[in-house]
This record gives C-alpha cells, structure tokens and sequence, in this order.
C-alpha cells in the first residue's frame, strides 16, 4: 500500500482504496487511459469473497454493454459476477488468472485486472464513485 492509497479501518475488517481509479456501486474499480477502460474487483470485495479459485472471462472481441455481468468468479465461499462498466468492446482479458485467479486475492488493482474494454463512446466518469465516495460507502455499509 502506498501513502497516497487510502485505508478503510471498520468494524469487519480494513479495506486499502487506490487513488486515481473510480469505483462502482457494485465493487469494480476502472482506470480509463487512451480510451480504453481496464476492469478489476475491489480489496473489499475480493477480501469478501475470500481465496478465488476460478474466473470465467470473456473472449477478447466480445461486444460487451454497460451494466451487464462478463465475468464470473468462484471462491471457496461463493460465486460472484463483476459487470462491464461500459459499452464496448473487450481487447484483452488477463490470461494469467486462467493459471493463478488468486492474482486477484494478492494484487487486486495490479496483476488481477481483469479485462480491457474499448468503449464505443466517451466514458462519463461523473457515473463513477471516487476514492473517497466509495471509502464512504464501505464505511457505511461495514459499521
């Protein structure tokens, strides 16, 4: 964790929020560089998931809409879906996590990102949490 990062100290656990991404409503974070948006889960929630022993990604070229599930996680608790933050096209997903899913348990906003997008239009960043909104809500909902 670096000093710029912020921690999230609750009642159920701390949680690490990278600066410089935005945040969904339904625990993704997005970094969109060069018109291409990169995917991955939160510290929250893969830390709620527990140990993820297996991804289902999408191949690259789907065509992908905002809001709709493209990748499935299985951890020994649960399975739970991560969803495309926008309209586009999937350019790349991290192989890597075929071999090693738990990339996402260890290095959640580093090598387990999960999938590139192009969007098909501008992304409104104003429809995304930023660091501290989302922190917000993490307090909020853990106590």
């Amino acid at each position: 964790m670096s000093a710029e990062d912020i921690l999230v100290k609750t009642k159920l656990g701390e949680y690490i929020i990278k600066r410089g991404l935005l945040y969904t409503e339904s625990d993704e974070w997005i970094k969109v560089q060069n018109n291409i948006v990169t995917l991955g889960i939160t510290d929250y929630a893969q830390k709620k998931l527990k140990y993820i022993v297996n991804v289902e990604l999408p191949e690259p070229g789907t065509t992908v809409n905002a809001g709709e599930s493209i990748v499935t996680l299985e951890s020994v608790k649960s399975v739970a879906d991560a969803y495309s933050p926008c309209s586009g096209e999937v350019l790349e997903v991290n192989e890597e996590l075929y071999d090693t899913p738990d990339l996402i348990n260890k290095d959640p906003y580093g090598a387990g990102w999960l999938v590139k997008i192009k969007p098909t239009e501008p992304v409104d960043k104003g429809r995304f949490l930023s660091p501290e909104a989302y922190a917000e809500k993490i307090r909020k909902k853990e106590g």
